[in-house]
């Protein structure tokens, strides 16, 4: 059976509470014994065999499933749209800001890290979520705006995750339709009912109590974004080969391409551009979840080396993949390089090689929707046992026994409002099915505050860096830098959103 979730405060059995002394961790996740100086000289004594150094379970977790959930969170549907994002840059600055991102994310990933406790970095007091860590160094109206913004940010995610899953779900029903008859039927359906299929899918996986207990998912999920990775890669490799040539030029896209939504202005493909920007951003985006992710590594060494080694081994592993995925799915298409990938490859033989890449994104992407949105899940559902401490409802978990399992720990409220979150990041995806625009929208909201901002403020707090010293300045004009390149993508998205609503019409769209 999976351990009593880390988010409840005590179990209850046939309403009789059983008070665990957990619970003051839970209802005052801030509130932390200060380390004594003896402990801070030998912190292993203040450790059991079951609790952490704050009175929590003892974590579990390693360099492998640290780097299971980052790859998991990186290597998404981003890495489809990749060679779309070269094609609207070119072959000298498509791989150019692929790098560029690269570097930022891991610099800034490494900053974020140090932060996960306040103080000394092996026995300081723990920082269990990015809000806590902004509290925690910043203060003030801060950490209301990082909130809002990293849970806004993961609400969009989860409905982008459910937008990419029904096309893939899409194109393995398509290619059996299409050979099934000979290709006289043109197969073109509705995306409605894959997305409702996704999220059923969602809502059986999200009652997972906790992020800790979902490593497993993710290491599946991992194997399965290097199997659809691979794919890709594998028939860009072969339609360079059979085409002769590398396709593309330097400069990206040229003006008076025909695409679906007529030939390509001067205007367009300024937009473009900086959408492009926005969907590599994202094609890297997890700090959002790095506290979190840091939350459940177990400790010594300490957590914030395992992260910086994790964070180093997970950007080269994606990096080196999203450069071969992009470039070659670039040399492949040229100007015409699809928004995902694998469906610029069409039904063409071995169409059973696609239709198991598609099913490894759809698996994938179930993984990721859990790694992303758990975060999002225990915040609501902290808040609420902090609002209602004596409620049966949020508070209190019951056994229900499962045949070939063992006995779960059912929480009424965790039902209700994790199915509800379901529902509503599927309706919202039936109604806007736009996969690049969001991808590069999502980038955009989420690159500079969440990426660069907030990490940089928190480093510049905790080493005491003075004002205008040469490494104060050479921060700043890497963050304002960054928060230039955000304000770009975001208007390149929304303009793409814009040209789209005037040929889409509401849970009608159809492939």
């Amino acid at each position: 059976m999976l351990p009593r979730s880390r988010t409840m405060p005590s179990r209850i059995h046939h309403g009789v509470a059983d008070e665990r002394h957990d619970i003051r961790h839970y209802l005052e996740v801030e509130v932390q014994p200060k380390v004594s100086e003896s402990e801070a000289i030998n912190p292993q004594s203040n450790y059991s065999k079951c609790f952490d150094d704050d009175g929590r379970l003892k974590r579990t977790g390693n360099f492998w499933t640290s780097s299971s959930h980052i790859i998991t969170a990186v290597i998404g549907s981003g890495v489809l749209s990749l060679a779309w994002a070269i094609a609207q840059l070119g072959w000298v600055a498509g791989p150019a800001v692929m790098v560029l991102f690269a570097f930022v994310n891991l610099y800034t990933s490494n900053l974020l890290a140090q932060c996960y406790r306040s103080g000394d970095p092996v026995t300081g007091q723990r920082n269990y979520t990015y809000m806590d860590a902004v509290k925690s160094y910043l203060g003030g109206r801060k950490v209301m705006l990082c909130g809002l913004i990293q849970y806004l940010n993961l609400f969009g995610v989860a409905i982008g995750y459910t937008i990419a899953a029904s096309v893939s779900m899409m194109a393995i029903k398509r290619s059996n339709c299409f050979h099934s008859s000979g290709g006289k039927d043109p197969c073109h359906m509705s995306s409605n009912g894959f997305m409702i299929t996704f999220g059923i899918i969602e809502i059986l996986f999200s009652q997972i109590p906790d992020f800790d207990q979902v490593w497993w998912l993710s290491i599946v999920a991992a194997i399965m974004s290097f199997t659809y990775s691979t794919v890709g890669l594998g028939l860009g490799i072969g339609k360079v080969a059979g085409n002769g040539t590398f396709k593309g030029s330097l400069t990206g896209i040229s003006i008076g391409t025909e695409t679906h939504t007529g030939p390509v202005t001067s205007t367009q493909k300024l937009w473009r551009s900086l959408q492009a920007l926005g969907a590599i951003a994202f094609a890297y985006s997890f700090s959002i979840i790095l506290i979190e992710i840091q939350d459940t590594i177990r400790s010594p060494p300490a957590e914030y080396k395992t992260m910086k080694k994790a964070t180093l081994f997970s950007i080269i592993i994606t990096t080196i993949f999203y450069l071969l995925c992009g470039c070659m799915g670039y040399a492949a298409f040229g100007d015409l390089a699809p928004g995902n990938l694998l469906t610029g490859f069409g039904f063409y033989n071995p169409y059973w090689l696609l239709d198991i890449a598609n099913v490894a994104i759809v698996v994938h992407l179930v993984g990721a929707y859990q790694v992303y949105c758990q975060p999002l899940f225990a915040f609501v559902e902290k808040r609420s046992a902090r609002k209602w401490p004596k409620s049966d409802f949020v508070t209190a978990e019951y056994e229900v026994p499962f045949p070939f399992y063992g006995v779960y720990q059912l929480n009424f409220f965790r039902l209700a409002w994790r199915t509800i979150f379901v529902m509503l990041t599927t309706l919202i995806a039936m109604l806007m099915p736009f996969f690049n625009d969001v991808v590069g929208l999502l980038g955009a909201m989420g690159f500079w505050p969440l990426t660069v901002f907030f990490p940089i403020e928190m480093y510049i707090s905790q080493k005491k860096i003075g004002r205008w010293t040469s490494q104060w300045i050479g921060l700043q004009i890497l963050s304002m830098t960054c928060l230039m390149i955000t304000i770009a993508a975001a208007v390149g998205s929304v303009a793409g959103v814009v040209l789209d609503l005037k040929t889409y019409k509401p849970f009608k769209t159809s492939y």
